[in-house]
């Protein structure tokens, strides 16, 4: 009996020892904080109509699985799979059919295409995925000179935009909610700062938002599952680009399936803290101290214009989080109403 004790012992200081030893670079769990897995994450998303990746723009372990989930899915639904992407605008839609359907060569849609500084690392591994297998690949934000013209003047500002220019983005009069949680956090961030950005910056994140849903429902197809990438608040807590495109679907006879994956960031990965609790359907907890595919002051393309900014170009172009002083407004795409 006592030889019996002491292995068990000796086994339990043994699994102790090896799981402080472990250092995993990520764990996921679900809604409820309760662990999970990639084969429950991957169930979840083949069955969806629309998958949010709520990504940390610049974290190595974000980008690796929004790849190897792309692979997936295509394997899954027999290649019915559509990619979209707030890194490209409507502007840039053009560019992304000729490269994918092989028209234009690599190095000429990168050479003309608005890419993010960290495409080429981050971002073509997905876009060269999608051009091999002739995926559908949809540029859904608004081209960025619309969204600082929000940030400048307010929605009102759109009020000029021609009939052509107009189809580049959401339909207008835009509906706008201001208490939204995620429109009304980045106003408190920014109350009191000049041009009147506490008004107008949550406007400029709700147009990125509204434009991203509207392209993403322009472009679901029955039976084929719409894998959309974007930063983290524009889809978190089921808010920003959800709550649009639940706003947009109302007027069509069948619901949609939506489900959402955010990524977050901890210093102990054993259980997601409170304050993560609930973010989105499925939850990629990351260590802090994750290396970053780029410096954070390289990544002024994702943030608004400096001239708009309170006190001149933000410096934290990590993720859509409320870390840094507020999200930024995209990059990226090209004009083409059905794509």
């Amino acid at each position: 009996m006592k030889i019996k004790t002491i292995l068990a012992g000796i086994t339990l200081v043994g699994l102790f020892v090896a799981a402080k030893s472990d250092r995993p670079a990520y764990r996921i769990f679900n809604i409820k904080g309760h662990a999970a897995d990639y084969g429950d994450l991957l169930k979840a998303a083949r069955n969806a109509d629309v998958v949010f990746f709520g990504e940390s723009h610049t974290d190595p372990i974000c980008h690796w699985l929004e790849l190897q989930l792309t692979k997936d899915l295509y394997e899954e639904k027999n290649g019915k799979l559509i990619i979209g992407a707030e890194m490209f605008e409507r502007d840039n839609q053009l560019l992304l059919n000729e490269y994918i359907s092989s028209m234009i060569r690599k190095r000429d849609f990168e050479a003309e295409a608005k890419l993010w500084p960290n495409y080429k690392t981050d971002y073509a591994p997905i876009v060269d995925f999608a051009a091999k297998k002739g995926v559908k690949f949809i540029a859904t934000n608004i081209p960025r000179r619309y969204s600082a013209i929000v940030n400048l003047k307010g929605l009102e500002g759109l009020d000029s935009i021609n009939a052509l220019e107009r189809g580049m983005m959401a339909p207008l009069p835009l509906k706008y909610n201001p208490e939204l949680g995620c429109y009304k956090k980045i106003g408190e961030m920014v109350a009191g700062s000049p041009m009147h950005m506490g008004d107008n910056l949550p406007k400029a994140q709700a147009i990125k938002d509204a434009t991203m849903a509207w392209f993403i429902l322009k472009n679901v197809n029955d039976g084929y599952v719409f894998f959309h990438i974007n930063g983290s608040y524009h889809s978190e807590n089921h808010e920003g680009i959800v709550w649009y495109l639940k706003e947009y679907n109302k007027r069509n006879a069948t619901d949609l399936k939506i489900l959402t994956i955010t990524a977050v960031e901890q210093d102990d990965l054993d259980e997601l803290k409170k304050d993560n609790l609930g973010k989105a359907d499925f939850i990629v907890c990351i260590p802090e101290d994750m290396t970053q595919t780029q410096e954070a002051s390289a990544g002024a393309i994702v943030m608004p214009p400096a001239a708009t900014t309170p006190a001149g170009p933000m410096k934290n172009a990590k993720a859509d989080t409320v870390k840094k002083p507020a999200p930024e407004t995209g990059s990226g795409g090209d004009d083409d109403d059905d794509d």
